[in-house]
């Protein structure tokens, strides 16, 4: 029924995985490698940005996403391609020519979701291109809108088809826009909006109702920072 509907099931932290994040949280050399995957390299200090209150990094970011993505292979999950942190900024200020090869390895188009991380210099939101809904929706967990982000995706797609598949992408029907504060989680402090954008990108990727709020954060932060560790969604 609808009441139970609301309880998201939130995995289990147990004594022994948080005392392994708090080790991982403690001083030490900063530079000392925690993980590698994905062609990144994350160190005690890219996992110290997930403690406490502190502004998570490109690299734990980037890293979360290519999680995401390894899960998506799973047949009863939507697929999904993640863009990094750094093709935002290269794509608004050098146009599409600057990135494309960036896919010459990757086919968009076969994948049900595009998952963009955008990072606003003290802010990070997400964009979500869904090509099954035909939507390009912008999730910003301060409730600021930001079309142009989408527009410039959209210009994005419609280029890409044109190198990649050697076809026009038909727009119409295509549906852009900012959610809504009031429809989306909101931050209520001025240091989670990296959780936020991670966590955005989770719920997203599995089709689920953004059911998440400001006090789970911390408990994400530790989940994040073990999942990451162990290269593993739980």
């Amino acid at each position: 029924d609808e009441e139970e509907e609301e309880e998201e099931e939130l995995p289990e932290i147990t004594e022994e995985m948080q005392e392994e994040v708090f080790r991982a949280f403690r001083a030490g050399n900063q530079d000392e490698v925690l993980t590698e995957g994905f062609r990144l390299t994350i160190t005690r200090k890219d996992i110290h940005t997930l403690s406490h209150l502190n502004w998570l990094n490109d690299e734990v970011i980037n890293f979360y996403m290519n999680l995401l993505v390894e899960r998506s292979k799973s047949p009863s999950l939507p697929s999904v391609h993640a863009f990094n942190t750094f093709f935002f900024p290269k794509i608004r200020s050098d146009g599409y020519a600057a990135v494309k090869r960036w896919t010459k390895r990757a086919d968009i188009f076969s994948n049900h979701l595009l998952l963009v991380p955008i990072h606003l210099g003290v802010h990070w939101c997400l964009a979500v291109v869904d090509f099954r809904k035909k939507t390009i929706s912008y999730y910003d967990s301060m409730g600021g809108s930001n079309q142009e982000a989408c527009r410039i995706l959209l210009r994005y797609i419609q280029e890409e088809s044109l190198d990649k598949r050697k076809q026009e992408l038909d727009v119409k029907g295509w549906s852009l826009g900012s959610k809504r504060s009031q429809d989306i989680p909101q931050q209520m402090n001025g240091s989670d909006c990296g959780m936020f954008t991670c966590k955005y990108a989770d719920y997203v990727s599995r089709d689920k109702p953004l059911r998440f709020t400001q006090k789970d954060m911390p408990f994400f932060r530790q989940l994040v920072a073990w999942e990451i560790l162990h290269q593993t969604l739980l």
